[in-house]
């Protein structure tokens, strides 16, 4: 028993066509001038013959199926006459797009996220798309779901809470994707598909979330800012006092220099621009 796919060569349709315009004018021919109504069973292969006719087109296949049985698949595009008594299933070979609605998911962390992809595909092996699975498009939209919830719970949204996961959803990249076509060409090869590429098109967190995870973004982002800011004025506020004392500007007692970088750091940490006040009297006043 067949269970993997074979090319059927069929024979020239041109041929045959031919063949069968001779057969219809020689049992005209023969009803009209002999007026015997024998001749009429002449019609029978005419009509037999005309289903087997068949045109491919390119980057499209013929499965032919004789009584149940698997015989070939036509792959070459042009004019071709088979058995008439084959089923001719006709399945297309070009690539295809798969642009799935975002489904909303749980990711490694169990935060509900709503992520989407983008599939190319192709059929491959013409047996397998006919006989292994019911309905190999329906298979291809199914499949591609449960990769995609597979993907979604190996690997966290981002990393803000989980540090140490250097690999996110979000921030993946290639190698999200790379997992992803791996996980579909396990999943497809059933049903002769061939993945030629998967991308995550959409990703978010889910709607209830959304607001939250955004705030604590933010709050994140404001951190990080703020902690920069920081660094920078402790350096200018080394730099300045190391400044003071080489040069011997003027001399500081611990106290004064307490005071010093109070100040600065409030000038050069403060979210609004300082107000200078000028002081008319001593140091100490």
């Amino acid at each position: 028993m067949t269970t993997m796919e074979k090319e059927f060569h069929p024979k020239s349709g041109y041929l045959m066509l031919a063949a069968w315009f001779i057969l219809v004018a020689a049992t005209i021919s023969l009803l009209i001038l002999t007026e015997s109504p024998w001749y009429a069973i002449g019609f029978l292969p005419i009509v037999l013959i005309m289903p087997g006719f068949i045109v491919v087109n390119p980057n499209e296949s013929a499965v032919l199926i004789l009584f149940g049985k698997y015989m070939g698949t036509i792959k070459r595009n042009g004019f071709f006459w088979t058995n008439p008594f084959y089923l001719k299933k006709r399945i297309s070979l070009r690539a295809r797009n798969f642009n799935s609605e975002p489904i909303k998911v749980n990711d490694k962390v169990g935060n509900p996220i709503m992520i989407g992809l983008v599939l190319v595909w192709r059929v491959k092996d013409t047996y397998k798309a006919s006989f292994e699975v019911d309905e190999y498009e329906h298979f291809v939209v199914v499949q591609s779901d449960a990769a995609l919830r597979k993907l979604a719970g190996m690997f966290p949204y981002d990393n803000f809470e989980h540090e140490e996961e250097e690999i996110t959803l979000r921030a993946g990249g290639e190698v999200v994707n790379h997992k992803l076509e791996n996980e579909l060409i396990e999943r497809l090869t059933i049903a002769g598909i061939q993945v030629i590429e998967a991308r995550i098109n959409y990703i978010a967190y889910a709607s209830e979330i959304a607001g939250a995870m955004l705030r604590r973004q933010q709050a994140t982002a404001v951190v990080a800012a703020r902690s920069k800011i920081v660094e920078g004025a402790v350096g200018m506020v080394q730099m300045a006092l190391d400044q003071l004392s080489q040069k011997q500007i003027v001399d500081l007692d611990e106290e004064k220099k307490a005071a010093m970088v109070s100040n600065l750091m409030v000038v050069l940490c403060s979210d609004e621009s300082a107000r200078p006040i000028v002081n008319a009297g001593t140091l100490h006043q």
